[in-house]
Parts: structure tokens; C-alpha cells; sequence
């Protein structure tokens, strides 16, 4: 049951004055719950009490972090068609995308329960000693990563639960031994509320400290302030805007001790359709990418929202099927009418720029907060004078470049800024002779895609979530998959010490089984 409560160590709370509500927009109107925003005196309580809790948390057993992540995965289930229902409430999301959303969240957290009972992500690095070594004794030597500490994470207005309250950062800290603390996102404050009792309820039954986990409401800017500022704040964890992220960052490195921020920010996914892929189908990609613009109401971070391609035959013909593709897609619901907003503001002054033309022009929407898409075009020696043109449009919008030259083209590349994806659409053949093109977009992006569209991120070890900045502020680091636990741990190394005291990943005994890497040879056999 909603309460509009936030929960601090299992503890449900609404001490301060200020108060609001979501929105559903599909219609149109407020939704029935109010929710209390979190004070001052409650932040510092949820982080004092993760900072208490990580005391013991940080030395728990993989298998009991396990027990916790399992059981929060099952408690999301229990949670029934209240969840679902609330969800689309809050987002105008129909329920299939949120039945979907519901399974990526159990199955990531259940992914995160495999990887820290299995145990060899510590990465437990050790060179024994050799005390006969001249003319200085070799000293022994074992490394690990543990824990940092108390984690804030941000909930993702486009994500109410993958991204949010129970999501990948939340999972990949509490796997970690970080204790959460989640400002949870306004636009679905109660499907956040719904997962925090989850949460709770789990962590109660797994005996953990409560104060591992804290859920606090908020409307505006303030308490996530106030979090970052908090000296037990250790590390935070951030899905959105340029603006929020850089504004986060910046907070956090101006702190007497500055601490990480891992945000995954603004893309405009660029893609590069050679000839010779739109010669054979231009029509076939022309519908694919269509929807791929379209999906979610373009409300993905990997919304493909540059095209660009080589002045021919084949990229008009593209630019005539791309269109045609459009006219047969309807209006579909934005999250909230603030981004509905944000997205026809934007719109607007792409629209504006020198040398734009029209390929996908607005229709007339009846339904309030319904996107009419749009996509546009331009010279590719127009967009390389404008950085206005780089610019993300978060909705359904794309803009086509026509490059005059091949030069042009891996110049547009160069100059653009980090992306979290890029896609090259070309026959094979092709794709052999492009190194120049191919090497451009891998200094620029974080994924690559051949022959497909950037929107769907697989969740597994191998996919990387990320991309030089501003697609994130670590391109280091992914923030989907189990290697995303990477985040929320730092290396640290104990020398000489006895082995009974050392951590069980580090003993000679190797009482764990998992895989180590001793005196340069990787082995699961003890010392």
C-alpha cells in the first residue's frame, strides 16, 4: 500500500511540511497518493544509519548477500498487479513494457545473487613472500577489491524500476557490501515507494542491519544535495540529464573529501548507413529504424537520434522509405508533461537552426501529452558549424546528415561528443574496407553496433553501458551488467599478514573455490 512515506531502515517516516504528487499521463491528471518530502534531519538519519550498517555489512558473506538480493527479486514478484498498475499510472507506460521492466529488474538483481555466492569478482590477486630473496626479502602480497561505502543512488524518470529503487546500481551496490540510499525519482514516487517496502521486507528477513537501505521522497533538487554533501556519502550512482549529472558531479568533487559520481548521461547514438546496406534494402532499414526512433516514445537513452550518410541515391531513397515508415506509426504517451515539454521545446530549436529541412514533420495530436515525432535533415558541412545540431532531443526525433564525402563524414565523427552507442549499417564486404570509419566511432562511443539498432541493452556480462563523456562521467565503467559492481568497490592490498586473518578470498587455503590469480598464474587451487 502506498503511504507516500519514505522508509529509512526499514522505517517508515514523514516528518517534513512539503508534499506532492505524480502525475498520470495518460489521464491527465494528478494521481490520488501525496507524498512527504524527505527533510534534512531524515537524510542524515538514513546515512548515519548506512554508515552503521556498512561496519558489518562490508565483511558479509557472498552467500548472505545473495540470500538479501534473491529475496528482494522475490518480494518485487509478490508485490502482484499493484505494482504494475502503479507503474503505469505514474509513467502512461503500458503494462506490457512494465511487466517487462519488472522481469530485467528480478533478473538483474538474481544476476548479482550468481555472481557474489560464486565469488571471483573480488578479483583476488595474491604474490607470496620470499623471505631468502636478496638483497631485500620479498614481502607477500594479496589484493582485493572491497567495499566503499554508503552509496546514493538517483531513480531514472524513463526507467521506474530497472534504473530506479531496486535497479542495476542498487543491485550492484548491495552485491558489493555498499549500503543504498535512493533518492527516489519523483515522477513515480509511489512504484518507488512499492519497491522500498520490497526491500525492507527483504532485508528483515535476512537479519542485515536495517539501515542498509533507505528509500527518501523528493520533488526538487534539495535532498539530492543535501546527499551528495554528506560526508558518509561515499560514492553515487545517477541515470539522466547532462545537466543533473554534471551538476552531481561537480557537488561531489567540490566535497572536502571529493568521492565518484558513475553517470550515465546524454547520447545521441550516432549511426552511419553506407550505400551499401541501403542499396540493397533501403526501405527494410528505413521501417527498422522508424520504430527504433519511435519506441518508448523515444524515451530511451539509446535513441538513435543521428543518421548519417553519404549524399546518393541510396540515402534519399532511405530519407523517402523513413518517411513513408513514419506515416503508418501513432502518437504514443510521454513520461510526464514536463518532458513532453522539454522534447517540443527542443524540437523547436533544432527546427530553427541554419539549413535544417523537414523529413518527418509534426502532425496534430489531440491526446494532451502525446509526442508527434519529427525528424529532420541537414548538410553535413551545416551540422559541422553547429554544435547546436549535436544536441539530444529526448523523444522521438532523429536528425539525418548528408555528408558529401567520405572525409566529411569520419569528420563529423571526430568532432562529435562521446556517445553511448554507435551503429554502422554496410554489407560485409564493405564493412572490411571502412577501418577509418570504424576506428573513429570506437574514440567516440562505448558500444558498437554492426547492421542493427542502438535501443535494447542486453543485460549480460558482456555489454557495456557507457561511453566517454557526456554519455557518462566514467567510460571506464558500465552501468548495466554484473561487471557494473566494479562502481562500488575500490582495490585494496594487505601485506605480511597472517593468513588466519586474512579475508577467506585471500587465505592459502583458498576455502572459497573461486578463481585467483597466484604469483602470475590464475588457479582455483589453494597455496
Amino acid at each position: 500500500m502506498i503511504t507516500g512515506k519514505s522508509y529509512i531502515a526499514n522505517q517508515p517516516t514523514a516528518e517534513g511540511t512539503k508534499t506532492f504528487k505524480t502525475f498520470d499521463p495518460q489521464k491527465n491528471v494528478d494521481n490520488p497518493w501525496t507524498f512527504t518530502e524527505a527533510t534534512e534531519a531524515e537524510v542524515d538519519a538514513a546515512v548515519q544509519a548506512a554508515t552503521r550498517a556498512f561496519e558489518s555489512f562490508r565483511s558479509s558473506s557472498g552467500k548472505e548477500r545473495a540470500e538479501l538480493l534473491n529475496a528482494i527479486a522475490d518480494q518485487i514478484m509478490n508485490l502482484g498487479d499493484e505494482l504494475i498498475e502503479t507503474y503505469c499510472a505514474e509513467s502512461g507506460l503500458p503494462a506490457g513494457r512494465a511487466q517487462g521492466e519488472r522481469g530485467r529488474t528480478v533478473f538483474q538483481l538474481r544476476s548479482f545473487a550468481d555472481l557474489v555466492v560464486e565469488g571471483s569478482w573480488v578479483e583476488a590477486n595474491i604474490d607470496t613472500g620470499d623471505p631468502s630473496r636478496t638483497p631485500a626479502p620479498k614481502p607477500d602480497l594479496r589484493k582485493m577489491n572491497i567495499p566503499l561505502g554508503p552509496v546514493a543512488v538517483f531513480g531514472a524518470s524513463n526507467f521506474p524500476l530497472a534504473y530506479s529503487t531496486a535497479g542495476g546500481d542498487t543491485a550492484a551496490a548491495l552485491a558489493a557490501g555498499c549500503p543504498v540510499i535512493v533518492k527516489s525519482h519523483p515522477m513515480h514516487a509511489g512504484t518507488g515507494e512499492l519497491v522500498a517496502q520490497a526491500i525492507s521486507t527483504a532485508v528483515k528477513q535476512s537479519g542485515f542491519d536495517p539501515g542498509i537501505f533507505s528509500n527518501l521522497n523528493s520533488s526538487g533538487i534539495e535532498v539530492g544535495t543535501q546527499l551528495v554533501s554528506h560526508p558518509g556519502i561515499k560514492a553515487v550512482g545517477f541515470t539522466g540529464s547532462i545537466k543533473g549529472g554534471r551538476a552531481l558531479f561537480d557537488l561531489a568533487a567540490g566535497r572536502e573529501e571529493p568521492i565518484p559520481v558513475f553517470a550515465e548521461m546524454g547520447s545521441i547514438n550516432p549511426v552511419v548507413a553506407l550505400p551499401s546496406a541501403l542499396e540493397e534494402d533501403a526501405a527494410g532499414w528505413a521501417q527498422k529504424y522508424a520504430g527504433s526512433i519511435n519506441l518508448g516514445t523515444g524515451q530511451f537513452c539509446t535513441n538513435p537520434g543521428l543518421i548519417l550518410g553519404l549524399d546518393s541515391d541510396a540515402f534519399k531513397s532511405f530519407e523517402h522509405h523513413l518517411q513513408q515508415a513514419f506515416e503508418e506509426l501513432a502518437p504514443q504517451c510521454m513520461l510526464h508533461p514536463k518532458i513532453k515539454q522539454a522534447f517540443d521545446q527542443g524540437k523547436s530549436s533544432a527546427k530553427e537552426q541554419a539549413g535544417t529541412a523537414t523529413v518527418v514533420a509534426e502532425t496534430a495530436v489531440t491526446e494532451p501529452n502525446y509526442a508527434s515525432p519529427m525528424v529532420l535533415k541537414v548538410s553535413g558541412a551545416e551540422f559541422l558549424k553547429n554544435d547546436q545540431l549535436h544536441r539530444e532531443v529526448f523523444g522521438p526525433y532523429s536528425l539525418l546528415v548528408s555528408c558529401s564525402s567520405k572525409e566529411e563524414l569520419i569528420s563529423i565523427i571526430k568532432n562529435l561528443e562521446g556517445q553511448l552507442t554507435g551503429t554502422i549499417l554496410a554489407s560485409a564486404a564493405d564493412l572490411s574496407m571502412q577501418h577509418d570509419v570504424v576506428e573513429a566511432l570506437q574514440n567516440r562511443v562505448g558500444r558498437l553496433i554492426f547492421n542493427g539498432v542502438p535501443t535494447g541493452v542486453e543485460v549480460c556480462p558482456s555489454m557495456l553501458h557507457g561511453g566517454p563523456y557526456p554519455a557518462s562521467t566514467d567510460s571506464r565503467f558500465s552501468a548495466v551488467g554484473i561487471h557494473s559492481i566494479k562502481r562500488w568497490v575500490r582495490p585494496f592490498s594487505f601485506q605480511d599478514w597472517p593468513n588466519k586473518q586474512l579475508p577467506l578470498a585471500l587465505q592459502n587455503e583458498n576455502p572459497l573455490g573461486i578463481r585467483r590469480l597466484v604469483n602470475n598464474k590464475w588457479t582455483h587451487e589453494a597455496i
